[in-house]
């Protein structure tokens, strides 16, 4: 599926290697509160020092916009990953992330030895690919490994512009496992091949859901998307999500479905409240006939059987978005009945990152899912089709 240079192709003894991972963890009080991202990225890791590798890490956090804060350093990262490694990660800070004491740090450094520089997104020029900081990444290192599949689809100095500085490039085992997974489910899936989408908004899915309805036998909406497609249906929805512009288009894509012989399924029910908070008063109705001044926060009870249903004789099923607001504990029951159907049978399971990667974790599920996408808007567009610049900017096999 992937014909690029993995690090199994490189010879890395004693040489330096610069590792593109992604370290965008989030942060309470200088705590990290989910750990996913670093843990996915240790294998790539341990592999280059058991090699006698000078692995040189490199990540973005956050959207500091060019210029450096202290609440989005990497230095807790470092922390938290040489605990995991059992090893020490020395955090060189330089708000220019690379520099006079990072240059002395890498040449200092011996086989074996990890370094994690500072957040890349400090630099302004990061963002917009510039090649002199591409260049000054570049020149710490003789190899270039890009393991940040989250950040793949961005064409930024860290995950496209170095590649072009350096004498070798070549993807790591986070990088490769995820489009092997993401690309063998959407290519080459085992039938019947369910999609769920979910999610707030039809407009962020809409190439999604058209590059998916060639491929699927069952596709399943749920979440905010899911009025749009009830008003097309000719439905009330009361207060709730609605794209008023993309409600032609949802019907269209009802309409290529059938045409397709794609069985398509919106929720039937819906879990209403005049608030949006989870210690209100809610009701199930119809989702055609949600009343004024009400609004659908998760799929109901019927629309959940149906869903499980559905699942349930799947071999391959990708999920990519909530079926409802999950993060109030009163409306998590749909999410939850989707991730609980998708623990419980024999089949690829794979979850595209971003809020259900968010949600099966919390849940407890995630162990039990066959791949949990790191990346959520790098998944997206992997399920559109796309070619992502990380990726593609990678040197091929020969």
């Amino acid at each position: 599926m992937l014909n690029k240079k993995s690090i199994e192709d490189l010879n890395v003894k004693g040489k330096k290697v610069l590792v593109r991972c992604d370290f965008n963890v989030p942060l309470a009080d200088g705590k990290i509160t989910d750990e996913n991202r670093i843990v996915a990225a240790m294998p790539t890791i341990q592999a280059l020092v058991k090699a006698g590798a000078r692995v040189i890490l490199c990540s973005h956090m956050g959207k500091p916009k060019g210029e450096p804060k202290s609440e989005l350093s990497l230095a807790p990262v470092a922390v938290r990953l040489a605990e995991k490694l059992g090893q020490p990660v020395l955090f060189v800070k330089n708000d220019a992330v690379v520099g006079e004491n990072v240059t002395k740090a890498v040449a200092e450094m011996k086989d074996g030895e990890i370094i994690l520089l500072e957040n890349t997104r400090y630099r302004k020029e990061e963002t917009k690919n510039e090649d002199n900081f591409s260049k000054e990444l570049a020149e710490l290192a003789d190899i270039f490994v890009n393991d940040a599949f989250g950040s793949s689809h961005r064409a930024h100095c860290s995950t496209v512009g170095v590649t072009k500085f350096v004498k070798e490039s070549a993807v790591g085992y986070l990088m490769q496992k995820e489009i092997e997974f993401l690309g063998n489910a959407v290519n080459h899936p085992e039938r019947p091949f369910v999609a769920i989408l979910g999610g707030s908004k039809v407009s962020d899915k809409i190439n999604v859901i058209k590059n998916l309805l060639d491929k699927v036998d069952t596709l399943i909406i749920g979440g905010g998307m899911a009025y749009t497609f009830a008003v097309a249906k000719g439905g009330k929805v009361g207060n709730s999500l609605l794209e008023e512009d993309k409600v032609e288009y949802a019907r269209q894509m009802m309409e290529d479905a059938k045409a397709k012989g794609v069985k398509f399924l919106i929720p039937v029910d819906t879990v209403i409240t005049q608030e949006f908070k989870n210690d209100t008063a809610f009701k199930t109705v119809s989702t055609l006939e949600i009343p004024d001044g009400w609004q659908g926060l998760d799929i109901g009870e019927e629309s959940r059987k149906i869903f499980t249903d559905a699942i349930q004789g799947a071999k391959t099923v990708i999920w990519n978005g909530p079926m409802g607001v999950f993060e109030f504990e009163n409306f998590a029951g749909g999410t939850r009945a989707v991730a609980e159907a998708l623990a419980n049978i024999d089949a690829v399971t794979i979850i595209g990152g971003g809020d259900s990667a968010a949600a099966v974790n919390q849940m407890g599920f995630g162990d039990k899912m066959t791949h949990v996408s790191t990346g959520g808007g790098a998944s997206l567009e992997f399920l559109e089709g796309k070619e992502l610049p990380g990726v593609a900017a990678v040197e091929d096999k020969e």
